[in-house]
């Protein structure tokens, strides 16, 4: 706990000005920030001893218990004034509890529910997921907490909820294909995540590579080596390929995003300031042996989502929307994968009936970007809609675009290394990368965007950069009626 005060005080020591003012905030908050701490602490102490490893004799072998909270994780609940919290422990706790407090409330406790998880491979081994919600956090303000039980607690972490309202910027890291071997961006997006660089984290699929391999023991490690960044801000997901193993089961039983309990963190969405974000499962496009049941479902929800979303007092109060999924729509890669194809699953819709198609419901409802990962380089796309390029302007293509806007983000870092690109560059590509890297990006008001691409193999270099702007977020059909 002592280092965990000492990051916090020399945030605060490095921004100290010599006035009256200033000290009395500065012991005022301090003083906040202790009092929960030593309350939380005081829990601790006053608790059971936490018993990690409890031997049982099972016959002449001793089998240890371990009900330590392990991987944890937060995402954002049904609403922004909640946090759901969810953590393992290899065996069954006595109860799923979080001790939390903030804003010199009264420190509180919630408690919430354990579920048994059983990976499909051949131990089939089990460990124990438990999920808890903190409701009605207070905006804008700081939360300590730790969970678990009588029987062991974590650490302590702490968390920054959102403002309210839309009028705030909006800042976020984004990446996805990051293993647990050579996870090249993991250390940078660490530091940033604990510096409050981010309100949020996004992993746009394909984790751990893979979670389920040796029995899922390299998930468990993937999440252990996340939780510098996933136990401090909420941790937004989409499954990707590399999750489709028992049915994505890995996915669904390890992760809590809103309306999990009903779509099990396979697609939904969340308002964060003047952004709308949608998650979705563009794998249910490709492993239809588990039937066309999830993906007819996810599109008609998809609809009614960006209806819901592009009525217009609600979008101009909220007006960007962004959407992310694994699989591209388009690609110039050499990999030969299905971006690279015209008739690509996820833009167009199932094979010769094209039923479901995305780009469609991108382009039917004005939705600014579109970011995407799998394959493992960066690329921005210009402004376009089926393989047409629709820029702004020639010498402004991202300010007022007639069509959605583009990227891929999938080189965080896995053990399969790079995606190499087609020697020739396609006209609506317009920016390429393979260097190992993540996407910052914040959104500064309703018409201003900005994202910028990080290069870890250059130190933390910023590659390439970008503002796209909409002074109207319409439909581009009309966009294009109106030049």
């Amino acid at each position: 706990m002592r280092g965990f005060l000492t990051r916090r005080q020399s945030k605060h020591h490095y921004s100290f000005v010599d006035n009256t003012k200033t000290r009395n905030w500065f012991n005022t908050a301090t003083a906040m920030r202790v009092t929960t701490l030593v309350a939380v602490v005081a829990l601790v102490v006053e608790a059971r001893a936490a018993v990690v490893s409890v031997p049982q004799l099972t016959g002449n072998a001793v089998k240890t218990e371990d009900f330590q909270p392990q991987q944890i994780h937060i995402a954002v609940g049904e609403t922004n004034s909640e946090m759901v919290v969810t953590w393992v422990t290899p065996d069954a706790a006595n109860s799923s509890t979080v001790n939390y407090g903030g804003g010199g409330s009264p420190l509180k406790t919630a408690e919430g529910s354990a579920t048994r998880f059983t990976d499909g491979g051949s131990e089939k081994r089990s460990f124990w997921v438990h999920r808890v919600t903190l409701p009605d956090l207070l905006p804008d303000t700081r939360y300590f907490y730790h969970c678990g039980s009588s029987d062991g607690w974590s650490e302590i972490f702490s968390f920054k909820t959102w403002k309210n309202g839309t009028d705030w910027p909006v800042s976020v890291a984004m990446y996805g294909d990051m293993g647990a071997v050579n996870a090249q961006s993991l250390a940078r997006l660490q530091v940033e995540t604990q510096a409050g660089k981010y309100h949020a984290v996004i992993h746009v699929g394909d984790f751990a590579y893979d979670m389920d391999s040796d029995n899922a023991r390299v998930g468990d490690e993937f999440m252990r080596e996340i939780q510098p960044i996933a136990a401090y801000v909420p941790y937004m997901t989409c499954p990707g390929n590399h999750e489709h193993m028992y049915n994505f089961s890995n996915y669904r039983g390890r992760f809590s995003m809103p309306r999990y309990r009903d779509t099990e963190s396979l697609f939904f969405s969340w308002n964060m300031g003047p952004v709308h974000f949608i998650a979705v499962n563009t794998e249910a496009y490709y492993f239809l042996q588990y039937g066309l049941k999830p993906l007819a479902r996810q599109y008609d929800w998809l609809i009614e989502d960006l209806k819901e979303a592009t009525k217009p007092e609600v979008r101009a109060e909220r007006p960007w929307i962004i959407l992310f999924g694994h699989r591209p729509m388009y690609c110039s890669n050499n990999d030969h994968d299905d971006c690279t194809r015209k008739n690509c699953l996820t833009r167009v819709g199932m094979p010769l009936i094209h039923l479901y198609p995305m780009e469609t419901l991108l382009d039917q409802y004005g939705v600014d970007l579109a970011i995407w990962a799998h394959e493992h380089s960066y690329e921005r796309l210009w402004p376009m809609y089926d393989y047409t390029v629709l820029n702004g302007s020639t010498e402004y293509p991202y300010t007022n675009p007639r069509g959605p806007v583009h990227f891929t983000t999938g080189s965080a870092g896995c053990s399969e290394i790079h995606d190499h690109f087609m020697p020739e560059q396609p006209y609506w590509s317009a920016v390429r990368s393979i260097d190992y890297g993540y996407t910052r990006l914040t959104a500064f008001n309703k018409t201003h965007v900005y994202w910028e691409q990080v290069s870890d193999d250059k130190d933390g270099e910023v590659i390439d950069s970008v503002w796209l702007i909409r002074d109207r977020h319409v439909a581009y059909s009309e966009l294009r009626q109106d030049k």
